[in-house]
Parts: C-alpha cells; sequence; structure tokens
C-alpha cells in the first residue's frame, strides 16, 4: 500500500516533499492530529497563488459572428415598437435631442403640457420608430442617413433637480 502511494506522488516532480511528509506520518508512533503550520510569507503565499498560472487552458479566440449572435444587442430582437428610456442632452428651441444608448440619438418636439419639466438632463420614456432615418435625395442612388432615430416621446421618468 505505501508502495502505490509513493508511486502515485511521484508522478508529479513537485510533490516528493509530500511523499516524504506522509511516509513519515504513516510509519511515526506520535499521534495524527495536525500540528500547527508555521506562516508563509508574502512571497511563499504569492508563490503558492500564481504556481499553476500556466495550468489554465486557454479560451480560444471568438469569431465576430459568435460575439455578435451572444450580444445583448441581438436579445432585444427587432427594436420597432421597444419602449426605452433616454436622457436629454441638448434642447433647440422647441426640439429635445435625446441619447438613448444606441447609434444614433432622435429628435422629438417638446409637448405642450408640463413642458417646464422637459430639461436638459430629464429622463424620458421613448418608443421605437426606426432606429436610424434614411431616405433618397435628388440625383442619388443609395439611401442617405438624417444621422437621427424615428422615436415617440411618451413621458417623462425622472426630472432633473436644478
Amino acid at each position: 500500500m505505501l508502495l502505490r502511494i509513493i508511486s502515485r506522488k511521484l508522478t508529479n516532480a513537485r510533490s516528493i516533499t509530500n511523499v516524504i511528509q506522509t511516509c513519515k506520518r504513516m510509519l511515526s508512533s506520535e499521534s495524527t492530529e495536525p500540528t500547527a503550520k508555521p506562516k508563509a510569507g508574502s512571497y511563499a503565499d504569492a508563490f503558492n497563488k500564481f504556481e499553476n498560472i500556466k495550468d489554465t487552458q486557454e479560451e480560444k479566440p471568438q469569431t465576430f459572428a459568435s460575439l455578435l449572435k451572444n450580444s445583448k444587442f441581438i436579445d432585444l430582437g427587432d427594436p420597432e415598437g421597444k419602449v426605452v428610456t433616454g436622457r436629454i442632452f441638448h434642447i433647440v428651441e422647441d426640439d429635445l435631442y435625446i441619447d438613448f444608448g444606441w447609434k444614433f440619438h432622435c429628435v422629438c418636439p417638446r409637448p405642450k403640457q408640463n413642458s417646464s419639466s422637459y430639461i436638459r438632463g430629464a429622463k424620458v420614456r421613448l418608443r421605437i420608430k426606426e432606429l436610424e432615418l434614411s431616405s433618397k435625395f435628388l440625383g442619388c442612388d443609395r439611401d442617405l442617413t438624417l444621422l437621427e432615430a424615428d422615436c415617440y416621446l411618451l413621458g417623462l421618468v425622472q426630472e432633473r433637480k436644478q
């Protein structure tokens, strides 16, 4: 039995000291209660922590297709008709420029009711019509983007305190 333990332990070169300690414990007549180990220094702690750092499996590089497939953008599905929250970041007369975390911001008219609450920094709810407004202009073969999204303003979520 002792030879089996030794042969198993010798497969790893680092465990020779463990084999010797195991043999001493098995052959000694003293009690088998563990004795208090002296506390290792910080270098020894760091060495033990990073001793097997190269044993970890390296992750395979993911393709763009797999990253896109597992992204939250794809989990959302078709954004048309979804309700999102945004923040007013700019106001020009009665036009509210609202950033809602997508490629482009949207521009919505300021509502007549409670219009003084729609100030810079206020959080609002939006319903998405289109994420990118684009159309063909005279003489162009392809669509040109207007660098805006098309959304309905549903109302305030949180007023910004002045």
